[in-house]
């Protein structure tokens, strides 16, 4: 379970990330509200798994999946740019998050 708790935690930290840049400097109401709701969810179920998984590969893997996912959101939802160089980083940050569960078995 504390992985499934992890996995969510960070599908929240995307859902912040996106919603904070769609509140516009947290000008805009709504986005705000979702902003702060998906934070203060996303906290909670790190928490959640952070009771089991150890602190460094809890906290690597959250911030992993909400980076990765921010990236994506950003280039199919945002025409932010698409390289190379973007790429391959976040194919570095996959590698990375899968080396740490699998070695935090």
């Amino acid at each position: 379970m504390p992985w499934a708790y992890l996995f969510t935690a960070g599908l929240f930290e995307i859902i912040w990330a996106y919603s904070m840049k769609q509140s516009n400097g947290f000008s805009r109401f709504i986005p705000s509200l979702i902003t702060i709701f998906a934070m203060l969810v996303s906290f909670w179920l790190l928490s959640l798994a952070m009771r089991t998984i150890p602190l460094g590969t809890a906290y690597t893997i959250w911030t992993g999946i909400g980076a990765v996912g921010a990236f994506l959101i950003g280039i199919f939802f945002l025409a932010e740019p698409v390289n190379t160089a973007r790429i391959i980083a976040a194919i570095l940050i996959i590698s990375g998050l899968v080396l740490m569960k699998v070695s935090s078995s």
